[in-house]
């Protein structure tokens, strides 16, 4: 397949502090993962200095932002929300260049940030409600009030959606934010959010790119701000957590996971129920951190599942995000490639089925790309690497069960607890077995980002993380309590 991609006008991004476009001294270069090396845009290094000054700027913005009830600012954030609309092809087309996943997926990325900004009118009118106690000698009342400036630093798989995840819930509570897209696929994030914040009073929101060696310290480590939200690997978020210590600043770490996928041996597996469970694995070329990571299967339903991903496996088609028919993107990150790689050949080291599908791309121009063929690795050894890590890539292991017992016991071994999933037709039978799940987000008959009720809180336990987003349970994360009790005689 050729790609039919030309090369892009380099697009270059800058900061937005305090209502305010600023340059930078220099710009870092963003390339294509399919096609690295093609740089296809530049965004601003900022400085320690501009990023203490979008600190600044928002703790400058806090006190008239604050003082505002829920629902005027509710109406604020979603007005602005809609300032993309009429460019949300261009922002999924900037996304796709510089992240490599299809252009549907981030469309889906620019829309769901929308959708999420909008959903705070419907949360408004519960986030001001105070509880009240009267009984004498004391009338008291309990306030929930926001906790000040919010930074929320960013992944690069779904960034816009995942800023979607906590921005909406640290304005509508009366926070004022600072936003740090992610290092190598930031174009994208700073063309929508600059709308946005640009249709919010100055300072409100505001955007910084550039090195974390330069700009993490005062976006983190810095007394002025009173909490961080961060979104991506274990490592990471202990470095953020151990940063974050040293001004006891509040953290919300969503961390990924090694989600399990339990099917049972009544579970409905038509074609609808198996293209959701594909791509509930598949998806953003396995780069999603709700992704089902391995899939435990009732032995009488085993083959039926493996046959049904080897189908849609050989129709895949792996290519650049924006050419015609592509299904499969590149993974983001060479090192991310080579990981996976080194997952699947250990695999194969130790004797395991392991069945690659698909055809790499044979366009000489995506030679370089970050591209891997996606694969099942069937029934192996539960301490190899393919099961205990997240491979955050296209390949699954496939692991029969006959005893239910022995299929939970299994899917909640190991270091992470973000989410997981039952399949059964017996709707009752499958919450029943999911509620033994230790996950923070759990469903029967779905897994994934496209099945996730916003209207729920979404986090995770043990090593995928602390905190919650989403729903008002997110927005109280983004709040604390502070009494007030008048002596009565």
């Amino acid at each position: 397949m050729t790609t039919s991609v030309d090369a892009p006008e380099l697009v270059r991004t800058g900061l937005f502090i305090g209502g305010e476009a600023h340059a930078a001294e220099g710009y870092l270069p963003i390339i294509d993962p399919a096609r690295p090396g093609l740089v296809i845009g530049e965004s601003a290094a900022a400085t320690e200095q501009q990023a203490l000054a979008a600190v600044a700027a928002a703790a400058a913005a806090f006190p008239a932002w604050s003082s505002l009830s829920a629902v005027e600012r509710a109406k604020m954030i979603s007005a602005a929300a809609a300032t993309n609309d009429p460019h949300l092809n261009e922002i999924a087309r900037v996304l796709t260049l510089e992240n490599g996943k299809i252009f549907g997926e981030s469309f889906g990325d620019a829309l769901g940030l929308k959708f999420l900004l909008q959903m705070t009118e419907q949360l408004a009118p519960e986030v001001d409600e105070p509880v009240t106690y009267t009984a004498p000698p004391y009338d008291s009342e309990v306030h929930r009030l926001p906790l000040g400036v919010v930074t929320i630093i960013l992944p690069f798989n779904w960034p816009l959606a995942i800023l979607g995840a906590s921005l909406p819930g640290a304005l509508l509570a009366g926070n004022t934010v600072v936003v740090k897209p992610p290092r190598t696929a930031p174009l994208a994030t700073v063309v929508a959010v600059e709308r946005i914040a640009a249709a919010l009073p100055p300072g409100v929101l505001n955007i910084i790119t550039g090195e974390d060696a330069v700009i993490g310290t005062p976006l983190v480590a810095n007394p002025d701000v009173a909490k961080v939200c961060f979104t991506g690997s274990v490592a990471g978020g202990k470095r953020i957590a151990a940063m974050a210590a040293s001004t006891l600043t509040r953290v919300t770490l969503e961390l990924g996971g090694n989600d399990p996928l339990l099917v049972l041996d009544d579970a409905n597996l038509d074609d609808p129920s198996l293209d959701h469970l594909y791509d509930s694995v598949f998806a953003t070329t396995g780069q999603i951190c709700m992704a089902a990571k391995r899939l435990y299967v009732h032995r009488s339903r085993y083959d039926e599942v493996v046959d049904a991903l080897t189908d849609r496996l050989n129709r895949a088609r792996i290519g650049h995000g924006l050419a015609e028919g592509t299904t499969m993107g590149p993974l983001h990150h060479a090192r991310q490639r080579d990981f996976v790689a080194g997952l699947v050949n250990e695999a194969k080291a130790t004797g395991a089925d392991v069945r690659e599908h698909g055809e790499l791309p044979d366009d000489p121009e995506l030679a370089d790309g970050h591209f891997i063929r996606p694969s099942l690795v069937l029934d192996p050894d539960p301490s190899l690497g393919i099961v205990t890590e997240e491979q955050f890539g296209p390949s699954i292991p496939i692991m029969p069960f006959d005893n239910v017992d022995d299929a939970v016991a299994a899917a909640n071994t190991g270091w992470a607890g973000l989410g997981a999933s039952v399949w059964s037709a017996d709707e009752e039978r499958g919450r029943a077995v999911a509620r033994r799940l230790r996950a923070g987000y759990r469903w029967v008959n779905g897994h994934g980002a496209t099945v996730v009720d916003n209207r729920a809180p979404f986090g995770g336990f043990k090593a995928s993380g602390w905190g919650r987003e989403w729903g008002i349970e997110g927005v109280r994360d983004f709040q604390d309590f502070a009494s007030l009790t008048t002596v009565t005689r």
